[in-house]
């Protein structure tokens, strides 16, 4: 499994980013894709999971406290694509953000060696 995250830049506190996960390869064993954050000196923190739906179960979202509320993650199963909004950004929002598969759990997944593949990050950072 192959992920690609984009979406990053520079956005002003207030506003709003939509970050793209686009995942490539064995995608049918994907049960969770989550997005994490990581500034400079500090560990990486989870930010939002999606656990994928099928037929009958519907697909389930996870958040961080920092962002519930104001952050929406979503799926795009024909494009094999998890997107993450993020509203009301604030300057403490500033990291680099990764997308993460887990192809072995399904659910609330916030530790990131609950997660078998990882994206290359993208920066964004939030000016005051």
């Amino acid at each position: 499994v192959q992920l690609q995250a984009s979406g990053g830049g520079l956005v002003q506190a207030g506003g709003t980013m939509r970050l793209s996960c686009k995942a490539s390869g064995d995608t049918f064993n994907i049960y969770t894709t989550g997005w994490f954050r990581q500034v400079p000196g500090k560990e990486r923190e989870f930010v939002a999971a999606i656990g994928r739906g099928t037929g009958t179960i519907t697909a389930v979202t996870f958040y961080a406290d920092s962002v519930k509320g104001r952050s929406t993650v979503s799926t795009d199963g024909a494009e094999n694509t998890v997107n993450l909004q993020m509203n009301g950004l604030k300057p403490g929002d500033t990291a680099v953000y990764y997308c993460a598969a887990s192809s072995t759990h399904w659910g609330d997944l916030r530790r990131t060696k609950d997660y078998d593949y990882w994206g290359r990050g993208t920066q964004v950072t939030v000016s005051s």
